[in-house]
């Protein structure tokens, strides 16, 4: 149930009041100026210590004008006193679509100090500085010095501190209202505390109340306190941290409460209070959230006191799903106009004991664990408006859960949901009888067949959201009847065909979302004719070609959002997008446009935010980026040209031109720009060269970084020691010299390190073991690193890839390799993806690419899975140490070209995932393992090249790979043509077994071909996502 929907209800008293405190004062003009002098230079005053960015203060001015024609002011029109400050701004904070429209509001919210001089405005009884900014300042205890007053709002204004007791000496007061910030989109609050109430109990006239957020963990006075206000009207103590409801308490003495909100509080104990049911007054009850999950059984009977009772919001507390909870509500059930019962734990039979619900117009009990449909016992149902979403609702078909509502001969249903309700059915085709909705929603189920026809008939329905189901079909061409839709959502179903134009005459629709169906075809102007309202257009995807009749076409709408990845918009860019001067997101990835960019392209859109032209074929330059950016995709074009500037004043979080033909330096980029937003930078394959600058001081947020595959030579900079927010870098694939420097230890959120493929020299610094503790990638392959590996690099043991292969390392394997948590199965690895940010339809996912089963692969979607060792094509000496052994998780064990010598470890068996296996041109001896015919997983082996002997295990792996896999060794039988000796005193009849056995070894090698063959042409989790972090 909206807010809305009771606002007028519970406000009622609180605007009333309102304007029976103004009633004395006048509206009417007078040549004289009514104002007195003393008052108007407090007000000055008040003003001087205000910031009033947008100068909504500007009629405070002059010392002769007359302060009370001033905004916000109000005086009596008999005695000029000024009676009334109304000064409040808006409480929407979340409200706005561009940052630009964010930061005018920010504006609009006075700031500052509040002066004493107030105190000199001694009839004042109004005051109101409501949802403004005061950055934490306390609430000024003079304010309890201004005894004339009768309301009081300071709420939202982000107060800080404690709230002072003085303001118990305004015995005046109707309303007083403190509440703190608190946003439930981000769960943040910004919270005033109390230590004790003592003080509002001198404040006996009070009315109105309203302390949500205010922080009362210390205030145990609470309730005491309460109960001595004996006129109080609405009682507003939501998200307050009350630590106890006193359910002990039998009665109380607030006779006249109407509105009590105690909603999202934590109680120490957990059932209902009693005294609640001693209010008879009661008219709207919030104990939503409050964690109450039993009851006491002697009050199960007292609900028939709450006669007055019209709202009851009671979500998430278990103790309503008892069915003697539910039977006491039948005494107020005929009263009750709303019920919100959602995340209750009710099932289908308990709420059969739920009675009479006569007066019901809104009924919440979505999320609960309902299975059948409504039970008649809830009485006539025909003016409802009705939610049950995210129940289990498989086995029920929609028409026999709408067949409560289809019985009335005019239902008045108004609103509809079954989101998440796991549905299977048909859309009946009586769907159109429910002529009065206004609001469907069926999203996330799995709702077949296609969209009936009938729907045309809901004229008055404004939202529909289809999204997340398996609908088939085409549209059907009466869409074009929903003449008051604002909303349509048909994303992520089987939709067929092109679009009706039809659509086009839906002149209110705001939002269209028709992304991730099977739609083909070509749209054109004509299916936006009089789509005059529409803000937000989704139809990415799909297979849909864009191609207006009119080549000037401009269209009715202004857009805010626009999704078309997928489409055919190209090969020129469509210039009616630069007449959606409105944007603040644009995403045309993956459009076949193959032009430049134009010119006015940036100076087009002045709010856009989010901008994402990948994947197709810009051409020429890219000069500057907009400042209002926050995100900015380029990747996989033909962009060329030296890298564009970033302006000072720019909000950028995510940017990417990777894959493109950007050439020179990157210094004009990164080091002019303080990026004190930017948290990912991707410029991977394009021409860039020259030396990485020293300018990383500046971007201080960065977390990802990725310069891989330039031409970039050089030392590597010192200052990339301040990225401490860093958790992947790779720069593989360029001409880097030197040693790796000291400052990256600094680096300690790093997951992935990648410097493979440059000219780096020295040895491998012992600090990465002790510093980098939560790295799971390290990437050096391809240099000239020289000297042991150290034991400090054992301290990793998050690490599931380690890649040194191809330089210069000498020494032993270290035996400690055990102590790789990952690896060895001791800790498990995240599944999956390296996901580092996460902003609107683009994921910042590391990728890595690696050299497997003798091919280089990119793995993306599946990184976390992956667990690789590859010592490879260095000086390693001495024997393979057991310890190897116990790293069961590794899929790939690369110890090639190395000068090994000793026997392969006994225990190879116990690496049961392992996929690949190379210990090739090495000096090993001995036998090849009969352990390795357990490996059922191996897809790629090779042991050639080494002085191993005796005959090889049959398997069905090993018989399967080519002989070239084990050349080079004195080894004997299948799959090599050189068999092993057979005894020669042998019998006729042990001759012709013996046939019988190679017989069964024949078949053996056919089918480990077969498998083995499949398993190397088809690889196992090899990524196939776009290449982020290639190297």
């Amino acid at each position: 149930m909206s807010a809305a929907f009771i606002f007028s209800y519970i406000s009622s008293f609180y605007f009333t009041f309102s304007l029976l405190s103004v009633a004395t004062l006048s509206t009417k003009s007078y040549s004289a100026t009514l104002c007195r002098a003393d008052e108007r230079d407090a007000l000055l005053r008040f003003k001087h210590g205000l910031i009033d960015e947008a100068d909504q203060l500007a009629s405070w001015n002059g010392e002769t004008s007359d302060c009370c024609k001033w905004v916000g002011i109000l005086c009596d029109n008999i005695t000029g006193h000024v009676h009334k400050i109304h000064l409040p701004n808006n409480c929407g904070f979340l409200n706005y679509n561009t940052i630009k429209e964010y930061g005018k509001a920010a504006r609009q919210r006075l700031r500052g100090d509040i002066s004493p001089s107030i105190l000199y405005l001694k009839k004042l009884e109004h005051l109101d500085l409501s949802c403004n900014d005061f950055r934490g300042i306390q609430i000024p205890r003079f304010i309890g010095s201004l005894g004339n007053l009768r309301y009081l709002n300071l709420s939202r204004s982000r107060f800080g501190g404690t709230i002072p007791p003085q303001l118990g000496n305004l015995t005046e007061l109707r309303i007083l209202c403190l509440g703190s910030f608190y946003d439930d989109d981000t769960d943040e609050y910004e919270y005033t505390s109390v230590v004790n109430m003592k003080w509002l109990s001198s404040l006996r006239s009070l009315r109105h109340l309203d302390m949500s957020g205010v922080d009362h963990t210390k205030a145990t006075d609470w309730f005491q306190v309460i109960n001595t206000l004996p006129l109080l009207v609405q009682l507003h103590f939501s998200h307050s941290r009350v630590p106890d409801i006193h359910s002990d308490v039998a009665s109380v003495n607030l006779t006249f409460l109407s509105f009590l909100d105690l909603s999202r509080n934590n109680f120490k104990k957990s059932y209902m209070p009693q005294w609640i049911f001693s209010i008879t007054s009661l008219v709207s009850l919030d104990l939503s959230w409050c964690g109450l999950h039993c009851q006491i059984p002697s009050s199960i009977g007292s609900c028939h006191n709450l006669t007055s009772l019209k709202f009851l919001h009671i979500s998430g507390n278990d103790f309503m799903s008892s069915s003697l909870v539910l039977k006491g509500l039948y005494s107020i059930g005929g009263n009750l106009i709303s019920l919100d019962m959602n995340s209750c734990g009710v099932s289908s039979l308990a709420l059969d004991s739920l009675h009479n619900l006569t007066s019901l117009l809104s009924l919440d009990l979505s999320s609960n664990q309902l299975t059948s449909t409504l039970p008649k016992s809830l009485g006539n149902l025909c003016n409802l408006r009705h939610d049950m979403g995210e129940n289990y609702f498989q086995n029920i078909s929609l028409t026999s859960l709408f067949e409560r509502f289809l019985d009335c001969k005019l239902p008045s249903l108004e609103s509809l949901s079954f989101e998440s309700s796991q549905l299977s059915s048909f859309l009946p085709d009586q769907l159109g009888q429910l002529i009065n909705l206004v609001d469907l929603q069926l999203r996330n189920n799995r709702i077949v067949g296609p969209i009936p026809d009938s729907i045309g008939r809901l004229s008055l329905l404004r939202s529909l959201d289809l999204d997340e189901n398996l609908i088939s079909g085409t549209i059907p061409y009466s869409i074009g009847g929903l003449v008051s839709l604002e909303l349509l959502d048909l994303s992520d179903n089987q939709l067929i065909d092109t679009l009706p134009e039809s659509l086009g005459q839906l002149s209110k629709l705001n939002t269209l979302d028709l992304s991730d169906n099977l739609l083909t075809g070509v749209v054109t102007d004509s299916h936006f004719s009089k789509l005059v309202e529409l803000k937000y257009l989704n139809g990415r995807g799909n297979n849909l070609s864009l191609r207006p009749r009119d080549a000037n076409w401009n269209p009715t709408f202004k857009l805010q959002y626009l999704y078309l990845s997928s489409w055919d918009l190209g090969p020129q860019f469509p210039l009616w997008l630069l007449m959606q001067r409105d944007l603040v997101l644009l995403e045309i990835r993956n459009t076949k446009i193959s032009s430049t960019m134009p010119k006015s392209f940036w100076r087009s859109f002045p709010n856009l935010q989010y901008l994402d032209l990948s994947n197709n074929e810009f051409q020429g330059s890219l000069f500057d980026i907009a400042a209002t950016l926050v995100v900015v995709d380029l990747s996989s074009n033909l962009l060329s040209g030296k890298l564009p500037k970033l302006f000072n004043s720019s909000v950028l979080m995510i940017l990417d031109l990777s894959n493109n033909s950007f050439t020179g330096s990157s210094h004009h980029l990164l080091c002019p720009y303080r990026g004190k937003w930017l948290e990912s930078l991707n410029l991977a394959n394009n021409r860039l060269f020259g030396v990485i600058p020293e300018c990383w001081v500046k971007w201080p947020s960065l977390s990802f970084l990725n310069l891989e595959n330039n031409n970039l030579s050089g030392a590597i900079p010192k200052s990339l020691g301040s990225l401490t927010s860093l958790e992947s870098l790779n720069m593989c694939k360029n001409k880097l010299s030197g040693r790796l420097p000291a400052s990256i230890k600094n680096l300690t959120k790093l997951q992935i390190l990648q410097f493979a493929t440059n000219e780096l020299v020295g040895s491998i610094p012992t600090w990465i073991g002790t510093k980098l503790s939560n790295l799971r990638i390290l990437n050096l392959r391809s240099n000239n690193f020289d000297g042991n590996i150290a034991q400090e690099l054992c301290y990793l043991t998050a690490i599931q890839i380690l890649n040194f292969a191809h330089n210069n390392l000498t020494g032993n394997i270290p035996r400690c390799v055990n102590n790789f948590s990952v690896l060895s199965k001791n800790e498990t690895s995240s599944i999956g993806q390296f996901v580092f940010l996460k902003f609107e339809n683009i994921d910042i996912i590391a990728s890595v690419s690696l050299v497997m089963k003798g091919h280089e692969y990119t793995y993306s979607t599946i990184l976390g899975m992956v667990m690789v060792l590859d010592l490879s094509s260095n000086n390693f000496s001495g024997s393979i140490p057991g310890e190897l052994m116990a790293l069961h998780a590794l899929q790939s064990l690369n110890l090639s070209s190395n000068q090994l010598t000793g026997v392969i470890p006994n225990n190879i068996g116990d690496l049961k995932l392992l996929e690949s296996f190379d210990v090739s041109l090495n000096h090993l001896s001995g036998e090849l393992p009969t352990s390795l015919s357990g490996l059922s997983f191996l897809s790629s082996f090779n042991v050639s090249f080494n002085n191993l002997s005796g005959r090889i295990p049959s398997s069905t792996q090993l018989q399967s790979f080519n002989e070239s896999s084990f050349f080079g060794n004195k080894l004997c039988g299948v799959p090599l043509t050189k068999l092993c000796g057979v005894a020669h005193n042998i019998s006729q009849t042990e001759g012709d077994k013996s046939h019988g056995e190679d017989f069964g070894l024949i078949i053996s090698i056919l089918s480990g071909f077969f498998v083995g063959f499949w398993a190397i042409v088809i690889p196992v989790n090899v990524g196939t996502i776009r290449n982020l972090l290639c190297c």
